[in-house]
């Protein structure tokens, strides 16, 4: 077993410590208050059997915490004083400077909470280093001066999550969708230089990854791009390989056809596309932006986001090399092909692609093969979100969706000055989200002791508390000036807005939006139930609690005119946080806080035995009172045999659901070239650690391993908490 320090260091547990304390606290009470060695001896064993229950690292404050309440338990009031007094004075001490021991782990390399805090990000490198260290500075920042205490002690008792705090001294947004056309249509700057519009499809590819990689590097959330913006050019490529190929033959004496010439110039367009999708997919992977990690993208391949023809054919072709290459891969240091994190992709599913004599089936199943072997793309059906959001568009980053747009209904015209403004026409790209504040449901329900009244008189002061976190975060970003990030503001990337003008009227008015997110509704049910959400009561309950939140965000957006929306947080490290936190306040609690993570947004618990198309048929409900953002999953094996499979789960999805994914493994050993998945087990601590099951390998830095865990791909291992959420799911094909 071992201890995580205040430092994030991680290391062996000594029981001695524990002891040594509690007889220094002894030591120091009157002797008529004093207790004898056995009875320290036996709190300090109680603590210890607590500490291996947990069946995870524990932390020097959850020690503490345990080592408190046994002295209370026991009657040793004075000792106890004396622990706890001492442990303030420390306290006070730490507060004086908080930062010092995080940064120094960091630069050591041996902060274990930092190491597996993002599964994208390598914190031993100085790139990442530098991000985390500044981090910690901001953290500090906003701790002690940007939010009111309630807030923050509820953000440090598990009971809500103030998202990015590393990121909230700086007034930054969380994700958006990129106006990629405005910007290579109309041209655009970067780094002071001026970018004019691209005169080929390579090029245009070229800028659009500098793009990327300029906007990554001004939020910190996600961000998203769409093949329809990069398609036009492919034309533009055509005429120009037209022409050069007329040219060459003539010179040549060559005396050839119009119909040979385009044959040949084809031949070229489809090399150029070939190499413009390898710039995209390459410059994506090996960028290394401010944050210390590849740009968080995600590409949206939608046929019918441009007109039928000859943009849409050369749209297919895109979107087809896009689907080949991301199914190849690409190496790793010993060579060998395996499956990157990024970009992320996303197929939209309609009518002129899902049917087997449609024009486009072809890419479908292109699109199935791709997921079997590599995991993406995701899909959305745009039949349902045509239905249910009005527009077919993708989702910032990994799952936060824009609401619908309003403000063009609304009158308000071109606020972001763009000059692909269409007038009448709904807008999406050029959009983002302000950030968000996360619900721990399963806290709720915890803390209403099975009272349903209590359960909504508490959840109601939650979500007060959650506005009054969003509108500090909302309140950050007003008086911006727009020169704090010129290729976002002032270039077109969101908008076009003039040298020191502010950003304020897009926070309003639906042109951008913010996130109430919530996590763990299954273990909420169950508490409050003792039924899961796939049960029909569970269900009904479950559903309840979806519409209050929407409700609540729907006050919060008619009081201030500001976009509030209810987003399923892809809890990647928080989930330990809250497990440990609802297990320090309430103990271990069948069904609910006896893992060591909660469950994403109202997936189905991972454990649950359900098939693949129930579980989506089921989630459904819930994702349609998740308009803010939510993906669903199904976990399924290797499918690269059974691609039929794959296709009718899609089809599935297109008649079902409006976001979902299929999960399955892509692992690979260095050591041995193993290229099956690789396991968690148990260390002799009792910590989940990954092992090549051919040659024993548990060398994290010698094996690839990618894994979905929050609707996008991880490749740098994951905290304890989803370690085990993964190491448990059960396959529901």
């Amino acid at each position: 077993m071992n201890v995580i320090k205040r430092s994030g260091e991680e290391v062996v547990f000594n029981s001695e410590k524990i002891e040594n304390a509690v007889r220094k606290a002894n030591a120091a009470t009157d002797p008529t208050y004093q207790t004898d060695d056995d009875e320290i001896h036996r709190i300090t064993g109680i603590v210890v059997n607590k500490c291996k229950a947990l069946k995870r690292s524990v932390s020097v404050e959850e020690i503490q915490d345990m080592v408190e309440n046994e002295l209370m338990a026991s009657r040793i009031y004075q000792v106890a004083h004396n622990y706890i007094t001492y442990r303030y004075e420390r306290a006070l001490v730490r507060k004086a400077n908080t930062t010092d021991k995080q940064i120094l782990a960091l630069i050591g390399r041996y902060n274990e909470e930092a190491k597996q805090e993002n599964s994208n990000k390598n914190p031993t490198v100085n790139s990442t280093q530098r991000d985390y260290m500044a981090g910690e500075v901001s953290k500090d920042i906003t701790r002690r001066f940007l939010l009111p205490q309630d807030i923050y002690e509820a953000h440090e008792k598990g009971l809500i999550h103030f998202h990015d705090s590393d990121y909230f001294a700086q007034p930054m947004y969380n994700c958006c969708l990129v106006n990629l056309e405005d910007m290579l249509q109309n041209g655009t700057v970067i780094s002071g230089t001026e970018i004019e519009k691209p005169h080929s499809f390579a090029t245009a590819c070229n800028i659009a990854t500098q793009i990327i990689a300029q906007v990554a590097s001004n939020q910190y959330g996600g961000q998203s791009i769409t093949l329809s913006h990069l398609a036009p050019f492919v034309d533009v490529s055509r005429q120009k390989h037209r022409k050069a190929v007329a040219e060459e033959l003539a010179s040549a004496g060559i005396d050839v056809d119009v119909e040979k010439i385009n044959h040949i110039a084809e031949q070229r367009v489809r090399k150029e596309i070939s190499t413009g999708v390898q710039t995209i997919q390459y410059q994506i992977i090996t960028l290394m932006t401010t944050n210390g990690q590849a740009p968080f993208v995600t590409v949206f391949m939608y046929l019918d986001e441009v007109p039928e023809g000859q943009v849409r054919d050369d749209l297919a072709l895109i979107i087809e090399e896009m689907l080949k290459q991301r199914m190849l891969g690409v190496k790793n240091e010993k060579g060998v092909y395996i499956t990157p994190a990024f970009p992320k992709l996303i197929y939209a599913l309609d009518e002129d692609n899902i049917h087997e004599d449609s024009k486009y089936y072809y890419l479908t199943k292109l699109a199935a093969q791709c997921t079997a072997k590599r995991m993406v793309p995701d899909y959305i059906s745009a039949k349902l979100m045509k239905e249910l959001k009005g527009d077919v568009y993708p989702c910032m980053g990994c799952r936060s969706f824009l609401t619908p747009d309003r403000f063009t209904d609304a009158g308000k015209g071109n606020m972001a000055n763009a000059l692909d403004y269409k007038e009448g026409v709904h807008k999406y790209y050029g959009r983002f989200n302000q950030g968000v504040v996360t619900l721990n449901l399963v806290d709720i329900a915890c803390s209403s002791n099975g009272d349903m009244d209590l359960f909504w008189k508490i959840f109601d002061e939650r979500l007060d508390l959650c506005y009054r976190a969003l509108m500090i975060r909302h309140n950050r970003l007003k008086g911006t000036p727009s020169d704090v990030a010129p290729i976002l503001w002032q270039h077109g990337a969101i908008a076009r807005l003039k040298k020191g003008e502010v950003i304020d009227r897009l926070l309003y008015d639906g042109y951008s939006t913010i996130s109430l997110g919530y996590a763990g509704l299954s273990e909420c049910v169950k508490y409050m139930t003792g039924l899961s959400h796939t049960t029909p009561e569970g269900e009904k309950f479950g559903l309840a609690v979806m519409q209050y939140m929407n409700d609540a965000c729907a006050k919060w957006k008619k009081d201030t005119n500001i976009d509030f929306s209810v987003y399923g947080t892809p809890i990647e490290s928080t989930t330990y946080k809250f497990s440990k936190c609802l297990q320090e306040r309430f103990g271990i609690i069948k069904g609910v806080t006896d893992k060591n993570y909660i469950t994403n947004s109202y997936h189905i618990h991972v454990t649950e035995e359900i098939n693949a198309f129930d579980k989506l048929t089921k989630e459904a409900r819930f994702q349609q009172l998740s308009p803010g953002g939510a993906i669903s999953y199904v976990e399924v094996p290797n499918m690269q045999n059974n691609i039929q499979a794959v296709l009718a789960l899609m089809k599935h999805i297109y008649k079902t659901i409006i976001y979902a994914e299929l999960n399955t493994k892509s692992d690979y050993c260095q050591k041995c070239g193993y290229d099956g998945e690789i396991q968690i087990v148990e260390d002799e601590h009792h910590k989940l650690i990954w092992k090549c099951p051919n040659c024993g390998n548990t060398d994290q830095n010698t094996m690839n391993v990618a894994r979905r865990t929050c609707g996008y791909i991880g490749t740098q291992f994951w905290n304890q908490g989803r370690t085990q959420e993964i190491k448990e799911r059960v396959l529901h094909l």
